[in-house]
């Protein structure tokens, strides 16, 4: 099933719940107002003040560095979304990402629980680290909450914005930059636990056996024959035995070529249609992985597990880092354009400074709304 469908009984279910019960909801904190539904509460800022006085000066020292890192990151987004303009038509660069559904356009697709937890992850660790930061620079954190647009969900720690004001542009600085570097920081350690499953919990006790389809695009070439589940074995009499035999053969074909598909349960032909990625490479609609076999059963199917902590820290590592990364655009309301704000307010005044972020802010959004135009079409 389509992951729209999850997302419109959700819509449904939310929606009617929070119009018949919006008085009583409205007494613990929750302010109802159609499309945003969102709960306020200060039980959590003890938490937050607790991890924050375990080291304050580490949590401010660990962040000054996190500024570096985020004006270099920044840079770096700014220019793989300009440069991206070249080939906006063929390799869209940014798109809408929903778990559980295929977005026109997307070169990814997330998977549904995977995809729901990893953003989870980058929602609470991104908040909590702005609160705990900003408590650690000794400004006070007014609530901590939680918000949901239509069904999308998110996250919100709201510090005194009048102390924020007040404080020195460093300090503002490190509680801007505290989300996406926390972001970028809780990547890494996704990565190496990623790392540490796919080469060496995995490849010792498993052996690679072929390649399985692991997902159909809905409206592909594929989608007509092949199935979620099917073992690969040959591709126009091209035999494959891994990973290594399916990546040369796939990047062989071209757009409207007959390719016969051989797999465990029959040989299927289909068309190749033209790749979203590259108009010049023919595009099956399927996206494969490993095929393993467990190499001894000591642990019986327990091993198994290794394959979904891969899949869950690997969309962890994901979503923290794009998400993370993409907060850092100098474009207001973003923290990258907050930060790009305090940065020119040490060398120019208001009058200069404030006309030169709205207009780069103006120019970013503009690229980034037609590359997602681009990228449906």
């Amino acid at each position: 099933m389509n992951g729209i469908y999850y997302y419109l009984v959700a819509f449904l279910l939310i929606w009617g719940v929070a119009l018949i019960f919006k008085n009583r909801l409205s007494n613990h904190g929750f302010e109802i107002n159609f499309p945003v539904i969102m709960w306020r509460t200060g039980r959590l800022r003890g938490f937050i003040k607790h991890i924050s006085d375990l080291s304050p000066k580490f949590w401010r020292y660990f962040m000054t560095v996190g500024v570096f890192v985020s004006f270099g990151a920044m840079i770096v987004m700014t220019w793989l979304i300009v440069s991206s303009l070249e080939n906006v038509f063929t390799t869209p660069s940014v798109s809408i990402v929903i778990p559980g559904v295929e977005v026109p356009g997307s070169p990814i697709y997330v998977p549904l629980g995977y995809g729901l937890i990893a953003l989870a992850s980058v929602l609470v660790i991104h908040e909590f680290s702005h609160g705990i930061i900003a408590l650690s620079e000794k400004i006070p954190i007014k609530s901590i909450g939680l918000l949901l647009v239509a069904v999308i969900p998110g996250a919100f720690v709201e510090p005194d914005e009048d102390k924020l004001k007040e404080a020195k542009r460093s300090t503002r600085l490190r509680v801007y930059a505290a989300g996406s570097v926390a972001n970028m920081s809780l990547a890494a350690v996704a990565l190496v636990f990623f790392l540490l499953i796919s080469s060496f919990a995995i490849p010792a006790n498993f052996n690679e056996n072929g390649i399985e389809i692991s997902r159909v695009v809905s409206d592909s070439p594929a989608s007509t024959c092949l199935k979620e589940g099917m073992i690969i074995e040959s591709i126009d009499n091209h035999t494959i035995s891994g990973s290594g035999d399916y990546a040369d053969v796939v990047g062989s074909f071209k757009p409207g070529d007959n390719v016969t598909v051989g797999t465990n349960q029959g040989d299927y032909s289909l068309i190749l249609d033209k790749n979203p990625n590259n108009a010049s490479l023919g595009y099956f609609g399927i996206q494969a992985s490993k095929h393993y076999e467990l190499a001894n059963n000591m642990f019986g199917d327990l091993p198994w597990v290794y394959f979904m902590l891969a899949e869950l820290f690997q969309w962890v590592f994901t979503l923290n880092l794009g998400i993370g990364m993409f907060n850092l655009l100098p474009l207001k309301p973003l923290d990258g354009g907050h930060m790009l704000e305090n940065l020119l307010s040490y060398k120019l005044s208001e009058k200069y400074y404030k006309p030169i972020v709205n207009s780069i802010s103006v120019v970013m959004a503009i690229i980034i709304v037609f590359s997602l135009v681009a990228g449906f079409l």
